[in-house]
C-alpha cells in the first residue's frame, strides 16, 4: 500500500454536525409551524439545485418556505438554519493532530449549498484544518457522482492509492473505493481512530 498523504473528508457528521438535515427540517417545521410534508416535498425538488450552486439560499427559501405569507422573516429562518451547525471538537482535534504529525494534505469533499458552506467554514475556522474545499456548490456536481472524486484527486495532485476518503454515508464510501481510493465509513470517534491506525495514521508515538 502506498503511503497515505491526503485525507478527503466529508464535513457533515464528521467534523461538524449536519448543516440542514431531516432532523433540522422537522425541528424547523415545529418551531415555525410549517406543514412538514409539504415542506419536505418542496425541499426534495430544490435541495440538489441548492447544493450544486444552481440556486441561492434566497431562491431556495422563496420556493420552499416563502411561497406563502409567513409570520416570521427570512432572516429569522436563516438564523435557525445556521444555528443547527455545531462543531465536533474531538474529531477536529484528531485530524489536526494527524495532519501535523504526518504532514498530510486535508481536503473537504462535501455536498453543501454556498451560504451554509461559507457560514460553517468561517464560523468554525475550518481553514485551520482544511487546505481547500471541493464543495458541490463550487464545482456544480455532488457525491456520489464519480467525477467530483476524480476532480478532487486531480486538484490535490494525488493518486487514488495515496488518498484516504472518509464519509458517514456508505454509498459515498463505496463510490470512492470503486475509484481505487482507500476509504471507510465514519461511525464514531473510536472506530475511526482505529481505522486510521490501520492505514498507518496513528495518534500515539
Amino acid at each position: 500500500m502506498d503511503k497515505i498523504n491526503t485525507l478527503f473528508l466529508d464535513i457533515g457528521n464528521i467534523i461538524l454536525t449536519n448543516g440542514w438535515d431531516t432532523a433540522s427540517r422537522k425541528e424547523a417545521s415545529k418551531i415555525f409551524n410549517l406543514d412538514y410534508e409539504e415542506f419536505s416535498e418542496r425541499h426534495g425538488y430544490l435541495s440538489s439545485l441548492y447544493e450544486e450552486g444552481r440556486i441561492t439560499l434566497n431562491d431556495y427559501l422563496d420556493k420552499a418556505i416563502f411561497y406563502d405569507e409567513r409570520n416570521f422573516s427570512k432572516a429569522d429562518f436563516k438564523n435557525f438554519m445556521f444555528s443547527q451547525s455545531k462543531p465536533i471538537p474531538e474529531m477536529i482535534e484528531l485530524f489536526k493532530h494527524l495532519k501535523s504529525k504526518y504532514k498530510l494534505k486535508v481536503v473537504a469533499l462535501n455536498n453543501e449549498g454556498l451560504e451554509l458552506s461559507r457560514y460553517r467554514v468561517e464560523t468554525f475556522k475550518l481553514t485551520e484544518l482544511i487546505d481547500f474545499f471541493v464543495t458541490s456548490c463550487f464545482v456544480k456536481m455532488k457525491k456520489p457522482d464519480e467525477n467530483i472524486y476524480k476532480l478532487a484527486m486531480d486538484l490535490a495532485y494525488v493518486t487514488s492509492e495515496e488518498s484516504l476518503f472518509i464519509d458517514d454515508r456508505y454509498f459515498n464510501v463505496e463510490t470512492a473505493a470503486k475509484l481505487g481510493m482507500n476509504a471507510f465509513q465514519h461511525k464514531d470517534y473510536d472506530t475511526t481512530k482505529e481505522k486510521l491506525a490501520q492505514y498507518g495514521l496513528k495518534t500515539g508515538n
